[in-house]
């Protein structure tokens, strides 16, 4: 970081000076409005020399933003306190044109210092939610990407699975990082695209991100509330600048013209008629859930083994995770099931926490396991997470799971579904 500087300026107008020091510009405002102060880490996109002027563009906290989208939960910041929206703050030098251009570059250094992308490779997705993610980047995104002098190259995805076949081919020597703007569908199909290239341990590295754009965008409100930051397109699109349910999910396709709102819909539709589905899993329990379940007396490596029985093995590509733990470590429960999740992520959508105690580092997996519940009180918990608590609600952490479905109770002739992020899976046998 480079030392302190100062610079006789005007704002607004009004003569002043300013200083940067400490990755913060400062200067003192007229009347009572004290002093203002910019982190050029937390609070500053990009900066540009202007003859005389230097454009400070900024992301800032203020009570007053209420600019809206047609996505779930966004806008300038969001539904919670601190929104934040874009504003430029312009600092008129006193020596002139020579003065702006040095303090240009001095800020624009400072701000390189951070690491932020200069490149990014975007996927939208006009398909999901309510149809409306293009408009969401041209109105929203964009805006932002300009601001902070990152060079966008966009692709719309044309049908499912498009994702997935772009990432599998990209040259990503010409990117520092690929943005889905999407539910989590997309994001599934691009890291499965990168495991199936034959560089897919160079691959895996490159920075993915995520735009709340979609119906679920689970993933999304997971990472930002982990980051204590509300969940929103532009607060989405400012942490990637500054670098930081099966039936419910799938059958509610048929109400995708509702954007997020489908998911309650269709939720109290199924919960009002809860399934039950035969089937069993077999799981290695984290340390502190041994009790769970009941002793596995043989064990097969059946991740490798399944993706091989269904045509899905690449010999160049990723091949699966190695499933090494004893006989004794393993653990099995049988069905019938009303569900079961498995979850590394806290959110399945801005408004479902599945898995309250999910951690995105500590190893492990989440599962919950539902084998029949009182209808009224799994809808009225399922935003807070309380739902977990009910004695008909199984959670425990596991470090390896094996799901082998079955049927229908109530009809043996209709099996059930598995769904990765709203993507539908066929597999016979699924291990993690």
């Amino acid at each position: 970081m480079e030392g302190r500087a100062t610079a006789s300026v005007r704002v607004d107008g009004a003569p002043t000076e300013a200083t940067l020091c400490g990755g913060e510009l400062r200067w003192r405002r007229g009347g009572a409005a004290g002093e203002r102060a910019l982190s050029l880490e937390r609070e500053v996109l990009g900066v540009e020399a202007r003859g005389k002027e230097v454009v400070v563009r900024a992301f800032v906290t203020t009570g007053a933003a209420r600019a809206r989208s047609c996505a779930s939960g966004a806008g300038a910041g969001g539904k919670g306190a601190g929104r934040r929206c874009r504003r430029d703050f312009v600092l008129e030098m006193e020596d002139g044109e020579g003065a702006a251009a040095a303090w240009g570059e001095r800020l624009a250094r400072c701000l390189d210092s951070f690491g932020g992308p200069k490149r990014l490779f975007v996927l939208v997705n006009p398909f999901g939610g309510r149809k409306c993610a293009k408009k969401i980047y041209d109105m929203e995104i964009k805006p932002l990407f300009e601001a902070a002098g990152v060079s966008i190259t966009v692709q719309e995805t044309e049908y499912q699975g498009h994702a997935r076949e772009v990432a599998s081919s990209l040259d990503l020597g010409k990117y520092d990082g690929i943005v889905c703007v999407s539910g989590d569908g997309v994001l599934v199909e691009v890291v499965s695209g990168i495991l199936q290239r034959t560089d897919w341990e160079d691959a895996i590295k490159m920075p993915i991100g995520v735009v709340p754009a979609g119906t679920g965008n689970g993933m999304a409100k997971s990472l930002l509330h982990a980051a204590s930051e509300t969940c929103s397109v532009s607060n989405a699109v400012f942490a990637i600048i500054k670098g930081l349910v099966a039936d419910i999910d799938i059958e509610s396709e048929k109400y995708r013209w509702m954007g997020s709102a489908r998911f309650d819909f269709y939720a109290v539709v199924r919960i009002m008629n809860l399934r039950k589905y035969c089937g069993s899993i077999q799981f290695v329990p984290a340390p502190g859930y041994e009790s769970y379940g009941e002793p596995v007396k043989q064990v097969e490596n059946s991740i490798v083994e399944s993706l091989e029985q269904n045509g899905k093995s690449h010999p160049s590509s990723y091949p699966g995770p190695s499933v090494e733990f004893q006989a004794s470590d393993w653990r099995f429960a049988d069905g019938p099931f009303v569900a079961v999740w498995i979850n590394n992520v806290a959110w399945a959508a801005e408004d479902i926490m599945a898995a309250p105690e999910a951690k995105f580092s500590d190893g492990c997996m989440d599962a919950i396991i539902l084998r029949d519940c009182p209808k009224a009180d799994l809808l009225m918990k399922m935003s807070d997470g309380s739902y977990v608590k009910s004695t008909y609600v199984t959670y425990l952490k596991v470090r390896s799971f094996k799901l082998s479905p079955g049927q229908l109770v109530e009809n043996p002739k209709r099996g059930g579904i598995i769904d990765v992020d709203g993507e539908f899976n066929n597999f016979v046998i699924y291990s993690l």
